[in-house]
């Protein structure tokens, strides 16, 4: 992989009026992904890993060609996925190669605060292939605001 100084790197974190057990069972089911994601896109899974969460994914394995699907429906991009990291409750990490990024890497780890609400901090770190590396502000403000569109819709979803 490209060593980190040449990736660009995207942090969002937002504090979630819920319990971290909560927060969990929906950031690591692909329905809660998915609500996340959308309407801008959704994340379709091979076959074989179709009805999982991220914890039923077995680590260091690469889970296929995830399809990325604009609103839904036209396919955008795929990943190629791999769980690289999983503590149930906590967090994951993923790494992967897109047709658009040459490197793609999510960490996402929950940290529970007081009164039984929950951090949820999303780093994002990436290299486009070469054809995109002309656009990488562009693409560096998309998955800022990507991201900042999941945090809200978890946040909404989520809030008592």
């Amino acid at each position: 992989m490209t060593p980190t100084e040449d990736l660009s790197r995207v942090v969002q974190r937002s504090v979630v009026d819920a319990p971290i057990d909560v927060v969990w069972d929906r950031v690591a089911s692909m329905a809660g992904i998915n609500d996340e994601l959308m309407p801008y896109m959704k994340m379709v899974l091979p076959r074989r890993h179709r009805g999982k969460s991220i914890a039923d994914i077995e680590v260091g394995v690469p889970v296929g060609k995830v399809w990325l699907l604009y609103g839904g429906l036209l396919p955008l991009d795929w990943d190629d996925l791999t769980i690289v990291e999983l503590t149930p409750g906590v967090g994951f990490r993923d790494e992967s190669s897109m047709a658009t990024m040459k490197v793609w890497r999510h960490t996402r780890r929950l940290t529970p605060m007081s009164e039984g609400a929950t951090e949820v901090s999303d780093v994002l770190e990436f290299a486009p292939r070469l054809l995109l590396r002309p656009v990488t502000p562009l693409l560096v403000w998309f998955v800022g605001h990507l991201f900042r569109h999941r945090h809200g819709r978890l946040v909404g979803r989520l809030t008592l």
